[in-house]
């Protein structure tokens, strides 16, 4: 999956929207995910950095050149690959209080194609509910939502469950399941504590 012509050096102007930009649908993966300890490090800590020194990069170029010389971790963690720091949970954390409803979400489409860049969950919720045709808690401006995390990530014929599997992962949040509805919380767990 090639990275794009001129990309020598990832940094926070540039490797989040490139990396997703570049990701492709193939058989194994079917998101390429960054996770809150990842886009801190670029936009919070302002340490993340990696030099390419391919004169054609591809995406695994970059997933390398960012384990090899930042904080940033990659994990793959069936069907998505995780670009995470050692505090993200790897595991997305749902309960199913309606089991019928969950079906319906593991056999639904999301979308074809799917890019999500650094956006929040006033944006995400409306899409969420539009393409899996259910109800979502919390609605837009709610204080709910106000510490979830901006939501960066790309995907391929992702499942109702895998997205909401995808959001929840992206955004730090953990999520249930009732009878035609779905409610997103924070995530407060700590896998490690991050080391400054």
């Amino acid at each position: 999956m090639p990275l794009g012509a001129g990309v020598t050096t990832l940094a926070e102007t540039n490797c989040v929207a490139a990396m997703l930009r570049a990701f492709q649908s193939n058989a194994t993966v079917k998101a390429l995910i960054f996770m809150p300890g990842a886009t801190d490090e670029f936009y919070m800590f302002h340490r993340a950095r990696a030099t390419l020194t391919n004169d054609s990069p591809t995406l695994l170029d970059a997933m390398t050149a960012l384990t090899r010389q930042s904080k940033i971790r990659v994990t793959f963690r069936a069907p998505f690959v995780l670009l995470h720091s050692d505090e993200d949970p790897l595991e997305p954390l749902a309960v199913v209080h309606h089991e019928p409803t969950a079906a319906k979400l593991r056999e639904r489409n999301f979308m074809p194609q799917s890019l999500f860049l650094d956006r929040d969950w006033d944006y995400m919720m409306p899409v969420l509910e539009k393409r899996l045709k259910m109800d979502f808690h919390p609605w837009p401006n709610h204080r709910e939502s106000w510490h979830f995390y901006r939501h960066s990530f790309a995907a391929w014929n992702l499942t109702g469950w895998e997205a909401l599997e995808a959001v929840s992962l992206a955004g730090k949040e953990t999520f249930t399941v009732e009878k035609k509805r779905v409610n997103f919380f924070g995530d407060e767990r700590v896998r490690e504590m991050p080391k400054l």
